[in-house]
């Protein structure tokens, strides 16, 4: 397995299992920033300690201003903070144009992947069969910060394309629920429930410190399924 010399950037429960995974694969982890270190010490070449890949899992507030620090220190980043896209949206234009490299997912769960195929191809039968309304339903924890969660939003864009119509979300904020999303069609009489369960945070993070390795040494903007793509064709 290849390794990596990393920084994660979010000492969060997510940072926190980055790091103890990123140890135990074999990878270095050549910065760790919390919150805290960032405000005192910023980021910067210095402070990454000569990491090529900084994975970065803050908060949506915080979030392209870490992305941007990693970038103009010359570090790849593999973000998995949701809920600021319009920002987001302007530093991909920027990482494009000055020829750096970022992986941005909503979701690193490989399965959710799976999912999200499924979760099209069952819009599109329900469009074809017709009577039937959709409706996307997320559950999450009670300190996930943004509602609807990024993934629910990507689902209900991938069932709308395949349906020709809004699909709305419900988000749930209750518990220590790591993330579970599920696809309602609901006919007349019937319906039908596709469901897709995080039942550990190490999904995500696995997914992550994957795509950080897959990262290094590339340039541009990257979503997860470039690089399942590219796995596939190896």
């Amino acid at each position: 397995m290849t390794t990596a010399r990393l920084a994660i950037v979010g000492d969060g429960k997510m940072g926190r299992l980055l790091h103890a995974l990123a140890l135990e694969q074999g990878d270095v982890v050549a910065a760790f920033l919390g919150r805290n270190d960032v405000l005192r010490a910023g980021i910067s070449a210095t402070t990454l300690n000569g990491a090529t890949v900084a994975i970065e899992f803050t908060e949506p507030s915080a979030a392209a201003a870490n992305v941007r620090a990693c970038l103009a220190a010359g570090c790849a980043v593999v973000c998995g903070t949701t809920g600021w896209d319009t920002e987001r949206f302007e530093v991909e234009d920027e990482v494009q144009a000055s020829g750096g490299a970022l992986l941005w997912a909503p979701n690193f769960s490989l399965g959710m992947h799976i999912f999200t195929a499924l979760v099209a191809e069952a819009a599109r039968r329900a469009r074809a069969a017709s009577g039937f309304d959709a409706m996307i339903v997320e559950t999450h924890h009670t300190a996930k910060l943004d509602a609807p969660s990024g993934t629910a939003r990507q689902l209900s864009r991938v069932a709308e394309q395949a349906s020709g119509e809004p699909v709305p979300i419900t988000s749930v904020r209750v518990g220590s629920v790591p993330g579970t999303h599920e696809l309602v069609i609901d006919g007349a009489f019937e319906q039908v429930r596709l469901v897709h369960e995080a039942r550990d945070r190490r999904v995500f993070a696995l997914g992550a410190l994957a795509a950080a390795r897959w990262l290094a040494g590339r340039r541009g903007v990257f979503t997860l399924d470039d690089m399942l793509a590219a796995s596939g064709d190896a």
